[in-house]
């Protein structure tokens, strides 16, 4: 896990795959404040995504011209209602008008809502949940971490969906077999702690063919799930102690902890995607910076492509 001139490596990598599969459409809601309309532009600039913009044209031109921005050729949607626009988004996905929802400067759940839309959303076959991918500078491999933003306190039913979600991102990403750590504060089943008891139930299910290609197992703490030493001083031997790709956290606190220590104490870049909808939705925080935006057009882009492929 030796540093690189490159801090953020793995992104540079996959942005450069993500090259050469755009642009795709997106529908952008309610980019009406300077940092979600850049990142749709800065995305456009890398010929990753074509955006189409959908909200009140005044506030986008505004943010426009703050940016120092030229929208001459940019599709602009005008629907000032929020709800109304993450419905005409969605729709337009659904339709075939584009292949990613963009979020934008709205709240999670007036775009979630839409996505859930019986009538014009675009509900999948699982529940949905988030993945934060996670380039650690130094690290040797990009992390993911799931669920920290929208599955609350989620039972094993639900873990092993979001479990197979990530597992299906990976594979979009050029991993082949991921490694998934369902982790807990300790790596023995203890009843009284029911992530230990649902990592255990989670391994089992995976041996039975319950979550499919990749490797799971539990409970394993957050240093022996990424540690290689930690795993062996703990006499821990899988394929997953040490080298976890993907960690499958307890809760929601858990997941936004983890994602949030390793950006902010030790300089990691995010990326976060909705998985479990009938098409890839970027979600990123209102404060992320066009990076943040930048690598989660990236994950859409790659995540658009392998499910036309399979």
């Amino acid at each position: 896990m030796a540093e690189t001139a490159t801090p953020h490596r793995h992104f540079a990598a996959l942005l450069e795959r993500a090259k050469g599969l755009g642009p795709m459409k997106v529908t952008v809601i309610a980019p009406e404040e300077a940092s979600s309309l850049g990142g749709a532009l800065l995305a456009r600039e890398h010929g990753l995504l074509e955006p189409i913009l959908i909200g009140d044209p005044a506030k986008i031109q505004a943010a426009a011209e703050s940016l120092g921005a030229d929208l001459a050729g940019l599709e602009i949607v005008d629907e000032p209602d929020h709800k109304a626009a993450a419905l005409t988004g969605v729709r337009m996905v659904r339709e075939g008008q584009a292949a990613v929802v963009m979020k934008g400067h709205l709240h999670t759940d007036e775009l979630l809502r839409a996505v859930l839309n019986k009538e014009v959303g675009l509900r999948g076959t699982r529940r949905l949940s988030h993945v934060f991918a996670i380039d650690v500078p130094g690290f040797d491999r990009l992390l993911m971490v799931t669920d920290g933003a929208i599955n609350i306190a989620p039972d094993v039913a639900v873990k092993a969906d979001i479990a197979q979600s990530a597992i299906h991102l990976a594979h979009a990403l050029g991993n082949e077999t991921p490694r998934v750590a369902a982790l807990a504060a300790v790596e023995t089943v203890n009843p009284i702690m029911q992530p230990t008891v649902d990592a255990a139930a989670l391994t089992e299910m995976a041996v039975e063919g319950g979550i499919t290609g990749g490797h799971v197992y539990g409970p394993l703490a957050m240093d022996n799930a990424i540690d290689p030493e930690a795993a062996r001083i703990k006499g821990i031997a899988n394929e997953v102690a040490g080298r976890a790709d993907i960690l499958l956290v307890p809760s929601i606190e858990a997941g936004n902890m983890v994602t949030k220590a390793l950006t902010f104490a030790a300089g990691a870049q995010t990326g976060g995607l909705v998985l479990g909808a009938a098409a890839p939705v970027i979600l990123t925080s209102r404060a992320d910076d066009d990076r943040a935006r930048l690598a989660s057009a990236v994950l859409a882009l790659l995540d658009a492509a392998w499910r036309a492929r399979t």
